[in-house]
């Protein structure tokens, strides 16, 4: 009961409850928010406060920006989506707080976009060397099967497009990533195609903000290769697997191709399967069958292990 009082009271303000339909639609800054309501930041800033204190918005940091999004977890998250919709559709100031919001994301992917565009060369060439991208997205979807998952985690998600690929069959997904940049590029596809169960956060793969056994699924898609201490990271992501849970790794075979130690900053040039079984068994990990796809001259291997 007192739960439910502190949620009426925190949202009972015309403001408030502008920032909860707001949030409803995704992450967003406080400047942002400034800018969609037209309001002083300290009033902004305040109100916010009182909403996340109530439970009915959750906070984070991403560097120096702080971002908002409505809850999806705790005893106030249930009465948030209720009074989101509850709004009426046709209401004067939330129509117009939605077409600010609109010009805030449209502003947003043009930055995302520019930055993919200057990027985008040397993934390209990175791409040739191996087996189509659709490819090994289709074998990753056959191995982690068909059924439903209830927490997913993409560890360096880059652009998200594996968050996106598991959508259909996750009820809560995250992708990590160290940069700002790649998270725009995320969160801004997440956000076109009304993704609003998955979502991106700033995080090191060597102590992510993941809770302990708090994970079913766990994928490191072509990231590990970037490590130079890659039976730490193999360790950290066994740490959220759920009993039961499943790590599915994704990298290359070793090789030789010392171009990409130079070009592209690999700190590895692939992986032998003995190398991430044992990584698999340290961190506790049952390591299951091996798969590849053959590539020129990088092979892609798939390896899988199994929370204990």
């Amino acid at each position: 009961m007192e739960v439910l009082l502190a949620g009426l009271r925190a949202a009972g303000e015309p403001t408030r409850l502008r920032l909860l339909a707001l949030c409803a639609h995704g992450e967003l800054s406080v400047t942002e928010l400034t800018q969609i309501l037209s309001q002083s930041q300290p009033r902004v800033s305040r109100h916010l406060k009182l909403l996340v204190e109530a439970g009915l918005l959750t906070r984070f940091r991403e560097g120096s920006l702080v971002f908002y999004r409505i809850s999806e977890s705790g005893d106030s998250a249930h009465l948030a989506r209720t009074l989101v919709e509850l709004l009426p559709d046709d209401d004067t100031e939330l129509t117009r707080d939605l077409g600010r919001l609109d010009q805030i994301r449209h502003k947003r992917a043009e930055i995302a976009e520019n930055y993919f565009q200057e990027n985008a060369g040397q993934w390209n060439k990175i791409r040739a060397l191996h087996v189509p991208e659709a490819d090994v997205e289709q074998r990753l979807l056959q191995l982690v099967g068909t059924g439903s998952i209830g927490s997913f985690l993409d560890i360096g998600t880059g652009t998200g497009r594996v968050l996106e690929l598991f959508a259909a069959q996750v009820e809560r997904g995250i992708g990590l990533d160290l940069s700002s940049e790649m998270l725009a590029i995320a969160r801004t596809q997440l956000e076109r195609d009304e993704f609003r169960h998955l979502q991106v956060r700033k995080g090191d793969m060597y102590n992510m903000p993941i809770d302990n056994e708090s994970i079913d699924v766990a994928t490191l898609h072509l990231v590990l290769h970037y490590s130079l201490e890659p039976a730490l990271v193999i360790t950290e992501a066994a740490r959220t697997l759920t009993t039961g849970g499943r790590l599915f790794i994704v990298d290359f075979d070793a090789h030789q191709e010392e171009r990409l130690r130079a070009e592209h900053k690999h700190q590895r040039l692939g992986f032998t399967d003995r190398e991430i079984n044992q990584c698999m068994v340290q961190a506790g990990l049952v390591p299951g069958p091996v798969e590849s796809l053959m590539g020129d001259p990088l092979t892609v291997k798939f390896w899988q292990g199994v929370r204990a």
